[in-house]
């Protein structure tokens, strides 16, 4: 009985471990057009925000919005760095660097007009919210925005930029 007990506690262990959720590879654009793929978002071992995001999307907006008032501070504490994924289609991906230049973000912005990163993250809605450690595994994630969501997400960020477990 007790082998069974250790094999199955194994085996679910080694299930987690397998499934790790890294970030996926696929071509997004630049705001100027030019062609990236995600599998190079890298941040010299810091946490990445990876945010999912539309013009349409008040929540969303909203959301980056909330992080730009703090977003520097963010960075000289942890090291992060947000990457604003615009899922626009090809009608309206146009108007996705006119939105951030409007907002003042300071983040690296892509459009992913086919949807194919959305998909390969398994992306439903938006705004969606991953946080990857500096090893390039996804530790968090958070579907929708209510105001003070960003506090939460700080907290999250120093936890992983001191290599702490993320347990929710």
């Amino acid at each position: 009985m007790k082998k069974i007990v250790i094999g199955i506690l194994s085996f679910i262990i080694l299930t987690n471990l397998s499934t790790a959720q890294t970030i996926a590879s696929a071509d997004v654009k630049t705001i100027d057009g030019k062609t990236v793929n995600t599998s190079k978002f890298t941040n010299d071992g810091k946490p990445i925000i990876i945010s999912f995001w539309a013009t349409w999307c008040k929540p969303c907006k909203k959301e980056l919005d909330a992080i730009e008032e703090n977003y520097a501070e963010w960075q000289k504490e942890t090291g992060v760095k947000l990457i604003a994924i615009s899922i626009d289609d090809a009608r309206s991906a146009s108007k996705v660097g006119t939105e951030a230049k409007s907002h003042s973000w300071d983040y690296e912005i892509y459009v992913d007009e086919n949807q194919d990163f959305k998909r390969a993250m398994n992306v439903n809605n938006v705004p969606h919210t991953f946080v990857v450690d500096g090893k390039g595994i996804v530790v968090w994630q958070h579907n929708s925005y209510a105001e003070g969501d960003e506090n939460h997400l700080f907290e999250v960020i120093k936890k992983v930029s001191k290599g702490e477990k993320v347990t929710e």
